[in-house]
This record gives structure tokens, C-alpha cells and sequence, in this order.
């Protein structure tokens, strides 16, 4: 295959999307003296804005099912954490985590003065900006260009199931998205380099097709695991993380994406379906990860760009939110509630509960805590880490 061919190839398909996230005009320097990105973060991107309230459920407080007379779930269904609340049903799996100490819940994660549209609201988690600041580069992209990745990993991130680089969007990272490693490692050695240019856009062409074979003489995806993954897209998306992962080259950060969970309307079944799988796949994640010795360092945290509303609407589904519930789950995790529920009884003008945790200190819990990174600057400013690691 020629090289125009194989760009048109790639530019046709969510399979790679490397032009726009590998950057090659970075100075790389040293990481700061204790970063440590053999810590892995998994990030899991619930597209569409997850429902935390029937995720979490206050099954002890009325209010919740006077809010939600057809979509609550009855009681003697959800799955009990504590005397107040609990997971739903589909998310069983994840009890063994929660008993292990090994499953932190964040309970309102937001940020002031929230946008309720997806596009908006997802570029506010993305680049870690207020409400009214617009930022183009992600979070990540920020935080590895002040402390660079080591150069010998295979890559600063991977994007699995979204052709969307999230995160590590703005330029300055080494960012490779996919879905399946064995078709991007097919379709980067048919990509045969033709030497230099005088034509600078070419060049640069060359240069991006240059680091995508640097990348994929790294990355390999060999490793055969005795855990079973599910047969669900998702499933399948989270055996490719567990490839990538097994990769020595090393990896800083993996995302995933799992969407549908925009619930304007058939909320239950829906909802049903994609967090029992979120929770299988995480559980095969984590067998996966035991095998190959890394769950103890390695922090799966999840992400929405908004929640959903308290209170049903008249299509047995939920309109769009502000704060909702995320997962926090890691050898490492320091087990538990962390935030608060939302009070129900003082909903806002439209509808929507305040926050509790800023996404921004999830964040700053992740740089600071995690990889030893100063928080500061790529977040701009000073946002309190959740305390949801072990000592």
C-alpha cells in the first residue's frame, strides 16, 4: 500500500487518528524528580451523561422515589453498600471491589456553574477549564508537556473506542487512538517512508507517518490472557486496553469509551444494559491486570460530561444534569463514600442538585497523589486532591 492510500485509510476510519495527537515539536525534557507514570491511569469516558442516581441510590430517603415513581429502583433490588445506599443491580459485579476496599465512590462530582450541552460540557471536562474558559489544549496534553512521558514508552496515551483524543487533544503528546492493536500495528508497517521532502506540509506528513511506525515497532499485541473478556463491544475495547497495557515499552494513560448513555427516553434497559457492561468489563480488566502484576498500580477512575436530572421526565427517561457519581477503583484505593449525595429536598431552579467534588481535584488527585506531578499548571490553579489513595 502507498502512502496516500494508507492516509486515506486512516483518515477514513476511527482506527488511528495520530495526526492530530502526535506532536513532534516538543523539547523533551526529564520528568520531574519523582514523577512516577509506571502508576497507569485507565480513564473510562461514559458518553452521553450517566444517570448517578440510579447508579448510586438513596433507597433510604423518600424523596428519591417521589421523584422517579416509574424509573426508581424498588429497594429489595438495589445493592446495598451502606444503610443509605447502594449500586444498581447491574453493577453487582463491582461489590467484591467495594468489600475489598478497592472501589472509592465519588458522590457530586461537578464544577460551578455547569453547561448542560454535550459538546460544551465534555470540552470543560476535557481541558479541565471553567465554565466560561475556553482551552485548547486537554488536561493531559498540558500536564505531559510540563512533565514529559519518558521517551522509550510506546506512546503518552492510547484512545480506545473514540475517534476523539479527549485529554490528550491540543498537540505535545505522543496520542494514538484505535480499537483493535493488532489491525494498527497491519495498517502502520504498510506505511513505507519515502525519504525527505522540500514541501513543508509533506514533511510534516512524513514526520506523522515516521511516529507512527516508531509507535507500532513498540507495540505489540501478542499477549494471550487466561482471563475471559465479555463479548460486548465494550468487552472487546477493554481486551485492547489489556494488550496495550502489557506492552513493556510502557504506557501512561489508556482510555476508554463506552457510549449510549444519553437517556432521554427508555432509560431503564438502557442503562441496565451498559453498566452491567461497565462492570464486567472492569472486572475482566482487573483479571487481566492481575495477571500481568499491575492492578496495584494501575487507577481506573470514570468520567461523564454531566449527569442526569432527579426527576424523571414523561419518556421513562432523565434530561440533562449537572453532578453525578463516579468510580474510583485500584489495588491502591483507599475504599469508600467520598463527596456527598446530592440533596433532593433543595434542588436548583431547573431541576439539578449542586456539586460536592470539583472534577478538577479528581484530577489534581491523579497528578499530584499519582504520578507526582504538580497540579497547578496544567489545571490553572489550586484544586484539593480527593483523598481516595492509600497512604
Amino acid at each position: 500500500m502507498d502512502r496516500r492510500n494508507f492516509l486515506r485509510l486512516a483518515a477514513a476510519t476511527p482506527l488511528v487518528a495520530l495526526p492530530a495527537g502526535l506532536a513532534t515539536h516538543v523539547a523533551w525534557a526529564a520528568a520531574p524528580v519523582g514523577a512516577n507514570y509506571r502508576n497507569l491511569v485507565v480513564l473510562i469516558e461514559l458518553k452521553g451523561g450517566n444517570d448517578g442516581l440510579n447508579t448510586l441510590i438513596p433507597y433510604a430517603n423518600p424523596t428519591y422515589y417521589t421523584l422517579r415513581p416509574k424509573l426508581a429502583i424498588p429497594r429489595d433490588q438495589v445493592v446495598a453498600l451502606t444503610e443509605y445506599v447502594g449500586l444498581h443491580p447491574a453493577l453487582a459485579p463491582l461489590l467484591p471491589f467495594w468489600k475489598n476496599k478497592e472501589l472509592a465512590v465519588l458522590q457530586g462530582v461537578g464544577y460551578p456553574e455547569p453547561n448542560l450541552s454535550h459538546f460544551r460540557s465534555i470540552e470543560i471536562w476535557d481541558t479541565a477549564s471553567g465554565s466560561e474558559q475556553y482551552l485548547q489544549e486537554g488536561w493531559l496534553t498540558r500536564a505531559f508537556n510540563a512533565a514529559p512521558v519518558p521517551r522509550n514508552f510506546v506512546a503518552d496515551g492510547v484512545i480506545i473506542g473514540s475517534p476523539d483524543l479527549g485529554p490528550l487533544a491540543g498537540g505535545g503528546t505522543r496520542a494514538i487512538a484505535l480499537t483493535n492493536t493488532e489491525q494498527f500495528l497491519r495498517q502502520a508497517r504498510l506505511a513505507t517512508p519515502e525519504g525527505q521532502s522540500r514541501n513543508k506540509a509533506l514533511q510534516h506528513i512524513l514526520k506523522v507517518e515516521a511516529d507512527i511506525m516508531q509507535a507500532a515497532s513498540h507495540l505489540s499485541a501478542d499477549k494471550t490472557f487466561a482471563t475471559e473478556f465479555p463479548a460486548t463491544g465494550f468487552g472487546a475495547a477493554m481486551r485492547t486496553a489489556a494488550q496495550v497495557i502489557a506492552n513493556q515499552a510502557g504506557v501512561a494513560v489508556v482510555r476508554v469509551t463506552l457510549s449510549g448513555f444519553d437517556t432521554h427516553s427508555g432509560q431503564p434497559g438502557t442503562q441496565a444494559r451498559l453498566l452491567g457492561e461497565l462492570a464486567n468489563g472492569v472486572v475482566a480488566l482487573k483479571g487481566a491486570l492481575d495477571e500481568l502484576g499491575k492492578w496495584n498500580d494501575t487507577l481506573v477512575l470514570t468520567y461523564a460530561e454531566f449527569g442526569r436530572r432527579p426527576k424523571e421526565n414523561l419518556s421513562s427517561g432523565t434530561d440533562h444534569g449537572t453532578a453525578s457519581v463516579h468510580f474510583a477503583l485500584g489495588g491502591r484505593i483507599a475504599g469508600g463514600l467520598y463527596g456527598e449525595q446530592p440533596s433532593l429536598d433543595r434542588l436548583s431552579g431547573d431541576g439539578n442538585p449542586g456539586y460536592a467534588i470539583d472534577f478538577r481535584s479528581v484530577y489534581a488527585t491523579v497528578l499530584d497523589n499519582w504520578w507526582g506531578v504538580p497540579s497547578s499548571g496544567p489545571l490553572g490553579g489550586r484544586f484539593a486532591p480527593v483523598p481516595i489513595l492509600r497512604a
